[in-house]
């Protein structure tokens, strides 16, 4: 496993147990958040979940959760969160639909550092508004991390970045919430020790990383219906073809990626010009360097032959081969 970044002085690797940061989160968060409310903006991954039952252990009946469905998740995932932490883990949930919302105040816009602020800043104003119907709620939870922070804000060079992650760089100056973010100190595999200790099912604890602004940074360029509906049926074929494979498991992560730009193909000796597709798979220890993944040649040809063949508008898949560094794991 790679070097740590030095700034994580609370790594569970190396010695660390997850029942002592439990105890001492639930500690942490019981005497920040006292007898007040507080939201946690739910998105169903491993850092919002663990984030979520960390403070509900803390806070109890004072916690309640808000799922905001923006129109920008992967296939299925408003279901399966609603059921999740409705039916099973009896959290109080709101589930707030506001996909043309979100689309609204994408329309148009191309830059993913535009993008990421939007999507934050929107996700707060939804967060702010349903708080408002609670009575008095003045902390908002957020599953931060550690490379979320440091991507958002460069040591080395003043004013530089990697990117603005949403629930970082991303958030409004105007912020009327305190943040609980006991997650803050940690990478995403400590979080993953902390959801088994916690009792999480594998559904949750090895769910794949996905990005706070979902499919918006997986489409290059302006996000539209049209785009989300494809880059949504490309990508659940992807990973239900490579979560067949044996080193699935072994994967970090693995995805599709829609390029705004259009190429010619053939198609019933016709011309088509439609889509590209790229297909993203790495290897990484945590997050912040990553290999791209040998994937049997046999997999590559089904996920494309199954693209082409299922998802209207697309005529050409490729394979992204290049490590993080140079390239970032997501592409915006």
């Amino acid at each position: 496993m790679k070097e740590r970044h030095p700034k994580n002085p609370c790594s569970l690797h190396g010695g660390g147990d997850p029942r002592s940061f439990i105890e001492q989160a639930v500690c942490s968060i019981s005497q920040q958040v006292g007898s007040d409310r507080a939201v946690c903006g739910l998105s169903g991954g491993v850092d919002s979940s663990v984030a979520a039952v960390l403070v509900h252990r803390a806070i109890g009946a004072n916690l309640t959760c808000i799922f905001v469905d923006n129109g920008l998740l992967r296939k299925g995932e408003a279901e399966d969160v609603e059921k999740v932490f409705r039916d099973h883990y009896h959290m109080n949930l709101v589930v707030v639909d506001a996909r043309e919302r979100f689309l609204g105040k994408l329309q148009g816009v191309i830059d993913p550092e535009k993008k990421r602020k939007i999507i934050g800043t929107e996700f707060i104003r939804v967060f702010e508004e349903e708080s408002e119907k609670l009575g008095h709620v003045p902390y908002l939870v957020q599953g931060t991390l550690l490379p979320d922070v440091i991507e958002s804000v460069s040591s080395k060079k003043p004013g530089v970045k990697v990117k603005s992650h949403h629930n970082v760089g991303g958030l409004p100056e105007d912020l009327r919430f305190e943040l609980v973010e006991p997650l803050r100190t940690l990478y995403k595999d400590d979080v993953r020790l902390i959801g088994t200790e916690l009792g999480l099912p594998d559904t949750i604890v090895k769910r794949q990383p996905f990005p706070g602004p979902g499919l918006a940074v997986r489409i290059i360029g302006e996000v539209t219906q049209e785009r989300l509906e494809v880059l949504r049926e490309a990508d659940a074929i992807v990973r239900e073809e490579i979560g067949k494979l044996p080193e699935a498991d072994e994967l970090w992560q693995y995805f599709a990626v829609l390029p705004a730009i259009r190429s010619t193909g053939v198609s019933d000796s016709d011309r088509t010009y439609s889509y590209p597709i790229a297909i993203r798979a790495v290897k990484s220890p945590d997050g912040m360097s990553a290999d791209w993944a040998r994937l049997p040649y046999a997999a590559l040809e089904e996920i494309s032959r199954r693209i082409v063949d299922e998802v209207p508008g697309v005529n050409r898949v490729v394979y992204d081969i290049t490590p993080k560094p140079p390239a970032t794991i997501e592409w915006e």
